[in-house]
């Protein structure tokens, strides 16, 4: 996928359609002249709605569409009559995407499932016809109650990448290159920081034709919960993902304590990621011998399990699959 073409956050103005009037008419006909109330309620307005769709990754199609627009419902008519509703805007989004109010920032909701449909705002109420307002001392009521209007509200949209695993390190750790040996991904590579600007997903292939699916996400640095680097724009994406997976280079000057930071950052925007099954896979194992493997692992003080892999020698990740497998299902 295109960097540019990866949208996970877009503002837009929704404005739901305004309910109908209700009628004030009279029964009349050719041998009724002075019938009693039968004015209609008038139509309710056009929600907006949002809809999930698992065959999209991104909120692309929502990056340009600045203003969403409710229909109107229609008036009330003669004879009990309803009007029209006003028709339903529906916006297909991918699942993970949250909704939240502009103004306030609270979350509304979340989209997670297949053909979820939940109002982001909804439409005005149609208004009643004089038939409600007909009563022992009043049996000729000549008015209507009028229609709500709609609703103007700025919404913003963010997406959490789905995802069985995250990776989750410093810039250059290895992630991209780890993605793109393990599946058909193409992330970009390079060997300098924040190569990777939007999330990458990948399917990994295991064996008797089961897979599960893997995320890049942007490299993290110490402070990113404050919005340093790429700072929080990515870390809502680990929220979605099952396992995580701590990518540390073997030749980082002190793999415990990278390994502390990344974990600290997380804890730090939430603390529920912390909660989540890790483990630590320290890559470019093919940069040390097994002796300096041995005072690495000595050194080593992590309270979860972990293992050594390379990307680029493929050592290792049978392993490293097989340690993901189990944790996704236990």
């Amino acid at each position: 996928m295109a960097e540019k073409n990866f949208v996970d956050y877009v503002k837009i103005c929704c404005r739901s359609g305004a309910g109908g009037s209700g009628s004030a008419h009279f029964h009349r006909d050719k041998i009724t002249s002075k019938g009693g109330p039968d004015g209609g309620d008038g139509g309710r307005g056009g929600h907006i709605i949002l809809k999930g769709n698992r065959n999209l990754w991104t909120l692309l199609s929502l990056k340009y569409r600045k203003h969403v627009l409710g229909k109107n419902g229609g008036n009330g008519g003669a004879n009990h009559s309803s009007g029209a509703q006003g028709e339903d805007i529906i916006l297909e989004v991918p699942l993970g995407t949250v909704a939240k109010d502009a103004e306030s920032g609270e979350e509304m909701f979340e989209i997670t499932e297949h053909d979820e449909t939940r109002i982001i705002v909804a439409g005005g109420r149609g208004g009643q016809g004089n038939a409600h307002f007909k009563t022992a001392t009043n049996q000729s009521p000549r008015f209507a109650q009028e229609g709500e209007p709609g609703k103007e509200e700025w919404k913003i949209l963010e997406l959490k990448v789905l995802a069985d695993v995250g990776l989750v390190g410093f810039p250059n750790a290895g992630k991209s290159t780890l993605l793109s040996v393990i599946t058909a991904a193409k992330p970009k590579i390079g060997s300098y920081a924040f190569t990777t600007l939007t999330p990458n997903l990948g399917i990994v292939s295991y064996r008797d034709s089961r897979s599960f699916i893997m995320a890049d996400i942007p490299g993290i640095i110490e402070k990113a919960h404050e919005g340093k680097g790429l700072g929080v724009r990515f870390l809502r994406h680990i929220e979605r993902n099952s396992v995580l997976l701590f990518l540390v280079s073997a030749d980082a000057e002190s793999i415990s304590k990278e390994y502390e930071i990344l974990l600290n950052e997380l804890e730090m925007y939430n603390q529920e990621l912390i909660h989540k099954p890790r483990l630590l896979a320290i890559s470019k194992s093919d940069l040390i011998d097994d002796e300096l493997q041995e005072m690495l692992i000595e050194d080593l003080d992590v309270d979860i399990p972990y293992l050594f892999f390379s990307s680029v020698a493929q050592t290792g990740l049978v392993e490293l699959k097989d340690k993901i497998w189990t944790m996704i299902n236990d």
